[in-house]
């Protein structure tokens, strides 16, 4: 008989200390609980005692939190294994504990002895002399044999009988799709640092968990096996499920897309269509998930793709008039032949479906256009090889129409054409007072534009350029100013402030607000109030 699993449970709320106490039957699962902690280090004091093989900690807590609790105790006990509570809110600093070694972690809402007991068992296959005897096949054994045949459906190939139809006995159930997700590059054109290498493989490692975790909790009897993609920043996913789950999983992912994209900004998720059968892995992973991917280009600030609830494609864009274009540069018309561009290029962002090569190459010939038409003004001829550099590497349709958009700009400016007009200052007068009126809306510059008839790159470009700030600046300083209004009258409650003022993330006004006053909303108001 295997030996008792020691248990050390860290929290600093008693009733969550005794929910995790009376959720399972623990000795009859093959558990002792030996101990209880208010914090980390109260656990500290008690390992040598206590000697636990698994300790269930809190993140925040005080004294000594849960992430500095994993570090000193993977430094000092290393074969000791840590799993985590924690809430979605506190994702980043998960994140950091599986730096320092953590074994796994749970969502305190999700917190029930069906997961907290598949948590444990996992948890306790890594600790010498406590995990699987030799009865029957080790436990990772067939998850590497999973991954390494649909890796191979992946690539093509066809599977030997033998092969085959241990994949159908792990995966039994008659509806597939690819889940997948990328956390950001870590560096321009692929190059990055060690040290962003190791944040971005914590971070995968970190939403994996997350990611697995919650499907299993909120898809009953869901299958699903990693395959590895070769890419360090990127993981992949196939599930089985039951058809009729199918509104389940969409919601899960829903779910997952929203609670982690506030932790994780740069985090895109991607849902494949669904399938019937292995034999189409292949097929759906090319038409689908890599179709999925190449969209991003065109979709960046769309957290979750499904492939079956993906936008309306555009309509076919008429050619664009080069030979038209050229006679206006030639005339010196730049706000007609700007204007022209600016709305094709706009349209041609649309087209998700469009090609990222060609959509570049054609940005990039537009530049080369223009400044052979101004070969007389050195700064540009000077300037469009890293431009043209720039958008090769940009990740995104807006980063590459942005890169064009401040260069057309920059034309006008030194064609003097761009010359504050009295037209153009009641614009921007338009623009400012319109923000001014609306700053406790959730305004966007796409909004703005959308308003005011503008392309929104076009629109950021000019609003630097005439307003000598962006929009994002301008607006923070609006809604920061009005927040120092309120906070010196005194009456309203700071936490109600934030909303007030048009931010939706009290955490996020308040790091706003310092870093436009030098004070914390708090301490503003103890240095000022009344002075209004």
């Amino acid at each position: 008989m295997n030996q008792i699993c020691k248990v050390l449970i860290v929290d600093d709320e008693i009733l969550v200390r005794q929910g995790i106490k009376y959720v399972l039957d623990w000795e009859h699962e093959g558990f002792q609980i030996v101990g209880e902690a208010a914090n980390g280090q109260e656990a500290l004091n008690s390992l040598q005692t206590l000697q636990p093989h698994i300790i269930i900690t809190d993140i925040v807590m005080p004294v000594m939190d849960g992430e500095e609790l994993t570090r000193l105790v993977k430094r000092d006990y290393p074969a000791t294994e840590v799993i985590v509570l924690s809430s979605f809110s506190e994702f980043h600093y998960v994140r950091s504990t599986f730096q320092n070694g953590v074994a796994d972690y749970i969502l305190k809402p999700k917190l029930e002895a069906g997961s907290l007991l598949q948590v444990l068992q996992k948890t306790r296959e890594r600790i010498p002399g406590l995990g699987a005897t030799a009865v029957g096949v080790q436990p990772e054994a067939a998850p590497q044999r999973l991954d390494a045949l649909l890796s191979r459906l992946i690539s093509g190939y066809r599977l030997q009988p033998e092969g085959e139809e241990f994949v159908k006995q792990q995966l039994p159930q008659d509806c597939f799709s690819f889940f997948g997700w990328e956390t950001g590059r870590t560096g321009p054109a692929g190059v990055t640092g060690a040290d962003n290498a190791d944040n971005d493989a914590d971070a995968l490692t970190a939403i994996t968990a997350a990611v697995t975790g919650e499907l299993e909790r909120n898809v009953p009897g869901l299958m699903q096996c990693i395959i590895p993609v070769g890419e360090p920043n990127a993981a992949l996913l196939l599930v089985n499920l039951q058809e009729e789950q199918w509104p389940a999983l969409l919601q899960a992912v829903n779910k997952l897309a929203h609670a982690l994209a506030g932790q994780e900004p740069e985090l895109r998720l991607t849902l494949s269509r669904a399938f019937g059968s292995l034999s189409e892995v292949a097929a759906v992973y090319q038409q689908s998930v890599l179709k999925l991917r190449q969209y991003r280009f065109f979709l960046p600030d769309q957290v979750l793709l499904v492939h079956d609830e993906l936008p309306q494609r555009e309509a076919q864009l008429p050619k664009f008039n080069l030979t038209q274009f050229t006679e206006q540069l030639k005339r010196q018309q730049l706000e007609e032949a700007f204007g022209d561009l600016h709305q094709h290029v706009d349209a041609l962002s649309r087209q998700y479906d469009g090609d990222v090569f060609q959509f570049k190459s054609f940005l990039g010939n537009m530049i080369f256009n223009v400044t052979n038409q101004f070969s007389h003004l050195g700064e540009l001829e000077e300037g469009k090889y890293g431009l043209f550099r720039a958008i090769d590497e940009a990740g995104s349709a807006d980063g590459a129409v942005r890169i064009l958009e401040h260069f057309l700009a920059r034309v006008m400016e030194l064609t003097s054409s761009a010359a504050l007009t009295p037209g153009s200052n009641a614009n921007m007068a338009k623009l400012l007072q319109y923000m001014e009126e609306h700053y406790t809306e959730p305004l966007s510059l796409t909004e703005l534009a959308r308003h005011f008839h503008f392309n929104p790159s076009y629109l950021s470009s000019l609003f630097t350029t005439y307003n000598q700030e962006g929009f994002k600046e301008h607006l923070n300083t609006i809604r920061t100013g009005k927040a120092a209004e309120l906070l010196r009258a005194g009456e309203a409650p700071i936490s109600e402030i934030s909303s007030m003022v048009g931010y939706g993330d009290h955490s996020y006004f308040c790091k706003v607000f310092k870093k436009y006053t030098g004070l914390s909303p708090s301490a503003y108001r103890r240095q000022h109030y009344g002075q209004e």
